[in-house]
């Protein structure tokens, strides 16, 4: 029975193959609000089922967990719509948790991790709609230069995609260390693929903002960001960073 709820728990803590069924329906909801929707709720629902369940994560599934990481973290590379990034990029960092379950580290604190990571991931949903609406489509390379004429959407988005590579001070910083700490003590080799995962997320982040931001921009009858709408979604990344540095605080 274990066995069965660690394959369903793999479902919405995406391990390769499983991981397609998100990937999948993900791609099918064309509509912003529901993939938001889908990126809150879908790894809660993982970390629910193995909190009830009980389970004791065995050696393997760390192993599992490790290698779809660094799977769709490689695969996000070539990825060019915003949105399937989004998703590959969701499936690589919600497979870390795997193996911050079997740290010292209180269940509550796992749904918080959860949230760490998806919370930047919605946001950039949501900014990603914000280029379909000026631009038809998110795609990188389709239109450059942006942060010569969208100089307030241009900034949020930079930040965003910085709180989704979990850079620090931002939450998935706290999640990547305690990883990394807790797998250091193991084995030193699943920490050091641990470290390579998260320099492949900065390396696809990197690709991802230039493919959007750098160049010449040939789109000068697009309208940036209200003030107001800025701001908004500025708050919300200062918020991330003022937790993220709390959670920093707990790792001592």
């Amino acid at each position: 029975m274990s066995q069965a709820w660690l394959l369903l728990a793999g479902l919405f803590l995406p391990l390769f193959p499983l991981s397609m069924v998100f990937n999948d329906l993900f791609n099918r909801i064309g509509n912003g609000k529901l993939r938001i929707v889908l990126l809150m709720v879908w790894p809660q629902i993982g970390v629910a089922i193995v909190h009830a369940a009980g389970i004791d994560v065995p050696g393997w599934i760390m192993v599992w967990a490790l290698l779809t990481a660094l799977l769709y973290g490689f695969r996000s590379l070539v990825l060019r719509e915003v949105s399937l990034w989004v998703s590959f990029v969701a499936t690589s960092a919600w497979a870390v948790l795997w193996l911050v379950m079997t740290a010292d580290v209180a269940w509550s604190e796992l749904f918080y991790y959860a949230l760490g990571f998806s919370v930047p991931l919605a946001l950039l949903i949501v900014l990603s709609g914000e280029l379909e609406t000026r631009f038809g489509a998110a795609y990188t390379g389709l239109y450059n230069g942006i942060a010569e004429t969208l100089p307030r959407l241009s900034g949020v988005l930079v930040i965003a995609v910085l709180a989704v590579v979990a850079t620090p001070v931002f939450p998935g910083f706290s999640v990547m260390m305690a990883a990394i700490l807790h797998a250091s003590a193991q084995s030193l080799v699943t920490a050091l693929l641990l470290l390579l995962v998260w320099l492949v997320w900065g390396w696809t982040g990197a690709r991802l903002l230039h493919g959007l931001i750098i160049g010449d921009s040939k789109h000068t009858t697009v309208s940036d960001l209200g003030s107001g709408r800025a701001w908004s979604y500025g708050a919300l990344l200062v918020v991330m960073a003022v937790i993220g540095m709390n959670m920093i605080g707990g790792l001592a």
